[in-house]
């Protein structure tokens, strides 16, 4: 036996497990703490939208980095976002994000709230569909520019701490609760994948269906 796989074994026989396991996938309950924790700033206006559209979208860290300011455009029923799904500005996906029942989580309302704020404090510049969806924002308040997939990594990770999330989110939690969420509340998985971007059937889909503990959701269960 080698001697990592030796070490691997001993490992395992003492109870840990290798490799930093999959991340955890955000909630609703997680979303109305996020919500709640928000401050009223600009930057705080930025982090509801930023969470919010981003669950329901099931964004990944490059998804709000990528995003123009004309891709995200206002619906009657909501908001309509035009994700990068390849490496030309053609291959995208619009997702449809409707008004959530429960205003206070409601990423359409969050959202238009965010760039009416910025426009009003930083400029007409700013409803021009040429600039960046979510923006960079220092600690004075001064606007950076457009945000890049780290800076969404560390702000999701920022928000969910100071929301007191009991496991900080990273910057695919917004995509794993996303496809949790929905399979718990019944949704067709067909329909989840499109809305994520995913391939129908997807195994990396079917992974990010995360169970809570194994008993509500089990093959066996009431088969006898």
């Amino acid at each position: 036996m080698a001697p990592v796989e030796g070490l691997a074994v001993k490992l395992l026989q003492a109870g840990e497990r290798r490799g930093r396991g999959q991340a955890v996938g955000a909630d609703l309950d997680g979303l109305r703490a996020v919500a709640r924790a928000c401050p009223d700033t600009l930057t705080g206006d930025r982090d509801k939208a930023l969470v919010l559209t981003g669950f329901h979208y099931a964004s990944r860290s490059q998804d709000p980095a990528g995003l123009l300011a004309g891709d995200v455009t206002l619906h009657p029923r909501g908001l309509v976002v035009a994700v990068l799904t390849g490496k030309t500005k053609h291959s995208v996906r619009n997702a449809k994000i409707g008004y959530a029942e429960d205003p206070e989580i409601c990423p359409v309302r969050a959202y238009l709230a965010y760039r009416e704020r910025l426009v009003a404090e930083h400029g007409l510049r700013w409803a021009d569909p040429s600039t960046p969806a979510f923006v960079g924002i220092d600690r004075w308040g001064h606007v950076t520019g457009g945000m890049g997939p780290d800076s969404v990594t560390r702000a999701v990770k920022r928000i969910s701490t100071r929301a007191g999330v009991p496991i900080s989110w990273t910057g695919h939690s917004l995509r794993i609760g996303l496809a949790s969420t929905a399979r718990k509340k019944g949704k067709d998985g067909i329909a989840i994948a499109d809305q994520g971007g995913w391939a129908r059937h997807s195994r990396s889909m079917l992974g990010y269906m995360q169970h809570d503990d194994g008993w509500d959701d089990n093959a066996s269960a009431g088969l006898a």
